[in-house]
C-alpha cells in the first residue's frame, strides 16, 4: 500500500508541476501567446507552427484549446485553421513528452532551486512568474525521478501485478481505461510520462502501453471539449473537431498496434522510448493525414452543433437588423437598443461583484467573468454594425447619435473589463487566502456599489432620453463619488494604521477596488457629456464639479501617540502607493 501511495503521490506531482508551468507561462507571455494564435490564421501551416510552438510552451494543448475556442466563440478566426491550431497543439505536447522522457533527474534541483529564488525575490512581477515556471519544469523532473523509484518494487508486489494484469486482455478496454486516466488528470503528457516509466519497469506489457497511450490522446480531446462545454457553437466546434480527429486516429491506429511496435522497435527498442515514440508517431501521422481535411472537418462540426449558440442565451444580438442599415435612422436605433442589453449584462455583474465580495464565491466570481465575454461578443457585432452605417447618408443629429452610440459601447464594455479584474484580484488576493473586508470597509464597499449602480441607470437613461436636468444630476453625483472614494481611501488608511486586522490583511485590494468603482462611476456618468455640450453648459459643470471636490481637501491621518512608536508615519507605504494612483480630470 505504501508503494502505491507513492506511485500516486509522483503522479500527482507531475501532474500540479505541467499545472504551474501552464499558469506561469500564460501569466508571463499570455497575451503574446494569444497574439501569435491569433495572428497565425493565414494558412493552414503557420496555424499548425503557432499551435506546436504554443503548447511546447504551456506543456497542454488543453490551455491551447481553451484559447482558440474563444476566439472562434468571439468570431476573430474560422473553424478550419483553428483546427489546424489544434493539429500543432497535439504535435506539440508529443515533442514535450520526448523531451521529458530523457534523464534530466540532475537539472530537477536547479531548476527548483533557481525558480523559488525568482519567485520570492520577484513575486508578482515577470521574473516571479518565470521562477513559477522554473519551479514547475523542477517538479515534473523531480516527479518523473518518483515514479521511476517507486516503479521497481511495484513489479515485485503481487497484488499490483494482478491490478494491472487486467488490462492485458482487450486492447479497446486498455485505450478506455488510458482516457479515463486523462480526463481525471487532465494532463495527457503526465499519462503518457506514466504510461512510460510502467513499461521501462516492465509492469504493463509494450502492447498494454500503446493502447493506454491511443487513450491518453482520446482523453485529452475528452477534457478540451469538456473544458469548452460553456462556450458557443462555433468554440465548441474547435474542441469537437479535435476529438473526433482523435478518435478517428485511434480507431485507425488500434488494429495496427503490432506493426507499429515492429516499426518503432527499429528505431529504439529500450520500452519507455518505444512509449513516447509511438505517441509522437501518431500525432504526427494524425496531422499530416488531417491537415488537407481541416475544412470538410469544419464543415463536419457545423453539421453536428448549428447555430451560433444553444439554448436561450442571451449573448445573441437581438436588434441589430441587417435589413435596416440602408435607414440610417432605424439602424441607429436599433443599435442603441442592443447597447442597453449590454448595460442590463454589466449591472448583473456589478451585482455579482458585490457578493463575491462579500462571500467570496469562487464559482460565482468565475460564471460572472464569462458575462465579460458575453460582453465583448455583443461589443463586437455592435462595433461592425455601426461601421456598416453609411457616415455620408447621416445628418448632423444622426451623426452625434452614431459617435454617442459607440462611445457607451466602448465605455460598457471597458466597464465589463474593469469588473472582471476586480474579480479575479479578489480570486487571487482575498479568496485564495480564504480573507474578508472589515465590517467598516464592507460597508463603505456596499454604499459605494449602490450609488454605483444607480449611476449607470441613471446614465442609461441619460443616453436613451437626453434629458438635461438628469445629466446635470449625474455631474454632480460623478462629483459626489469622487470625494467618497477619497474619503473612504481616507478612512481605511486610518484602519490600517490602528492595526485593524482585517484592513491589514486586505489592504491593497481595498484600495484597488473603491479606485476601480470611481473609474466605473466616471464610465457611466460620461453619457451625461453630449447632453451638457449640446446645451452649452458642459464648462460649467466641470468648474462646480472641480470645485465641490476642492471643497473638502484630505486631512493627514492621526493616531494616538500611544499605538504607535516616537517618530514613526502610519502606513507610509499605503498611503503614498495610493497617492500614485492616476486620477481622471
Amino acid at each position: 500500500m505504501g508503494v502505491l501511495l507513492h506511485l500516486l503521490s509522483g503522479v500527482a506531482l507531475l501532474v500540479w508541476g505541467t499545472n504551474i508551468v501552464k499558469v506561469g507561462v500564460l501569466r508571463v507571455y499570455g497575451a503574446n501567446l494569444r497574439h501569435v494564435l491569433s495572428a497565425s490564421v493565414a494558412n493552414r501551416f503557420t496555424a499548425f507552427a503557432a499551435g506546436l510552438g504554443v503548447t511546447g510552451l504551456v506543456q497542454s494543448s488543453n490551455a491551447t484549446a481553451v484559447i482558440v475556442s474563444s476566439f472562434v466563440s468571439q468570431g476573430l478566426i474560422a473553424v478550419a485553421p483553428a483546427l489546424a491550431i489544434m493539429l500543432g497543439a497535439n504535435v506539440g505536447t508529443a515533442l514535450m513528452v520526448q523531451v521529458f522522457s530523457l534523464d534530466l533527474s540532475w537539472l530537477s534541483p536547479l531548476l527548483i532551486f533557481v525558480g523559488v529564488i525568482c519567485h520570492l525575490s520577484w513575486k508578482g512581477s515577470r521574473p516571479g512568474h518565470v521562477g513559477r515556471v522554473l519551479i514547475g519544469l523542477g517538479l515534473i523532473t523531480l516527479a518523473l525521478e518518483l515514479i521511476s523509484d517507486a516503479t521497481r518494487p511495484v513489479v515485485e508486489a503481487a497484488g499490483v501485478k494482478v491490478l494491472f494484469a487486467s488490462l492485458t486482455g482487450d486492447t479497446a478496454l486498455d485505450m478506455l481505461v488510458g482516457a479515463f486516466l486523462t480526463v481525471l488528470s487532465y494532463s495527457s503528457l503526465a499519462v503518457v510520462l506514466f504510461v512510460g516509466a510502467l513499461a521501462s519497469a516492465g509492469v504493463v506489457a509494450l502492447p498494454v502501453a500503446m493502447a493506454l497511450v491511443l487513450g491518453a490522446n482520446l482523453g485529452s480531446g475528452v477534457s478540451a471539449f469538456l473544458s469548452t462545454s460553456g462556450n458557443n457553437q462555433p468554440g465548441k466546434r474547435v474542441t469537437l473537431g479535435n476529438l473526433l480527429s482523435r478518435l478517428l486516429g485511434c480507431l485507425v491506429a488500434l488494429p495496427l498496434l503490432d506493426e507499429a511496435q515492429g516499426l518503432l522497435r527499429m528505431i529504439d527498442a529500450d520500452p519507455q522510448r518505444l512509449v513516447v515514440n509511438f505517441h509522437m508517431l501518431f500525432n504526427v501521422v494524425l496531422a499530416v493525414l488531417l491537415i488537407g481535411l481541416t475544412t470538410p472537418l469544419a464543415r463536419l462540426c457545423e453539421a453536428v452543433l448549428p447555430g451560433r449558440n444553444t439554448g436561450e442565451s442571451q449573448v445573441t444580438p437581438r436588434h441589430l437588423d441587417q435589413a435596416a442599415l440602408t435607414t440610417p435612422t432605424l439602424a441607429l436605433a436599433n443599435a442603441a437598443r442592443e447597447v442597453l442589453r449590454i448595460g442590463d449584462r454589466v449591472e448583473q455583474m456589478l451585482d455579482n461583484m458585490l457578493r463575491v465580495l462579500r462571500t467570496n464565491d469562487a464559482k460565482l466570481a468565475a460564471a460572472t467573468c464569462r458575462i465579460d465575454d458575453e460582453v465583448d461578443d455583443l461589443y463586437t457585432a455592435i462595433k461592425l454594425y455601426l461601421t456598416r452605417i453609411s457616415v455620408e447618408a447621416l445628418d448632423e443629429r444622426d451623426g452625434r447619435r452614431w459617435t454617442e452610440i459607440i462611445s457607451l459601447n466602448i465605455n460598457l464594455e471597458h466597464a465589463a473589463d474593469i469588473i472582471e479584474r476586480i474579480l479575479m484580484d479578489a480570486r487571487e488576493k482575498k479568496i485564495a487566502h480564504n480573507l474578508a473586508f472589515s465590517e467598516a470597509g464592507m460597508q463603505e464597499i456596499t454604499e459605494m456599489h449602490g450609488r454605483l449602480v444607480a449611476n449607470l441607470r441613471l446614465g442609461l437613461s441619460v443616453f436613451l432620453n437626453g434629458d438635461l436636468r438628469s445629466a446635470q444630476q449625474l455631474m454632480t453625483e460623478k462629483a459626489t463619488f469622487r470625494e467618497l472614494e477619497r474619503k473612504y481611501a481616507h478612512t481605511h488608511l486610518r484602519r490600517v494604521a490602528t492595526q485593524t486586522i482585517e484592513s491589514i490583511d486586505t489592504s491593497s485590494l481595498h484600495l484597488d477596488v473603491i479606485s476601480d468603482l470611481k473609474r466605473l462611476n466616471s464610465l457611466f456618468c460620461a453619457t451625461a457629456y453630449p447632453v451638457l455640450e449640446e446645451a452649452g453648459v458642459l464648462n460649467i459643470s466641470r468648474m462646480k464639479e472641480e470645485s465641490a471636490s476642492a471643497a473638502a481637501p484630505l486631512q493627514p491621518v492621526t493616531i494616538e501617540p500611544a499605538r504607535r512608536e516616537p517618530d514613526s508615519a502610519p502606513a507610509p507605504g499605503l498611503a503614498d502607493a495610493h497617492a500614485r494612483r492616476p486620477r481622471e480630470a
